[in-house]
């Protein structure tokens, strides 16, 4: 019997919507990490982009646990010497909650085109309305703390 690797001709894409009001941002972005990934499905290829896209609404209202309001830091370069900023979360929380969704969901994807791929199949909303009913997404419920 030969092992099954999955092509692009036999990926299904569904659309997900999910709400993260009220949940931790790294438990919300490991389970969206893993749904970009294609990790949930039983014809997940390592090698192949087999994953849904992904919806999430309400990422100003995520929890952060903890002191990480204040002690977490993110880092950028405008690669000119002395160029380095350093942005606490809760000063992005703030500013753009939805970067601080996307760099979370970004840490957790493989670091080459694949994971560029992956990446681009997300899509970030600080409030309660998106602009994808059109493509008919599933509400997901994912149960975490």
């Amino acid at each position: 019997m030969k092992t099954f690797m999955a092509n692009p001709a036999n990926i299904e894409r569904k659309w997900y919507v999910i709400d993260a009001e009220d949940k931790a941002l790294g438990r919300v972005a490991a389970e969206v990490a893993k749904i970009l990934r294609g990790k949930n499905k039983p014809i997940f290829t390592p090698h192949v982009d087999t994953g849904d896209h992904v919806i999430i609404i309400n990422a100003a209202k995520v929890k952060l646990t903890g002191n990480k309001l204040l002690q977490k830091t993110y880092f950028r370069h405008s690669g000119y010497p002395g160029g380095t900023t350093f942005t606490t979360a809760g000063k992005l929380l703030a500013e753009r909650p939805e970067r601080l969704m996307e760099l979370a969901v970004k840490g957790m994807l493989p670091k080459n085109t694949l994971g560029r791929q992956m990446y681009h199949k997300l899509k970030v909303y600080g409030g309660a309305v998106h602009p994808h009913a059109a493509q008919l997404p599933e509400i997901l419920e994912i149960n975490v703390r």
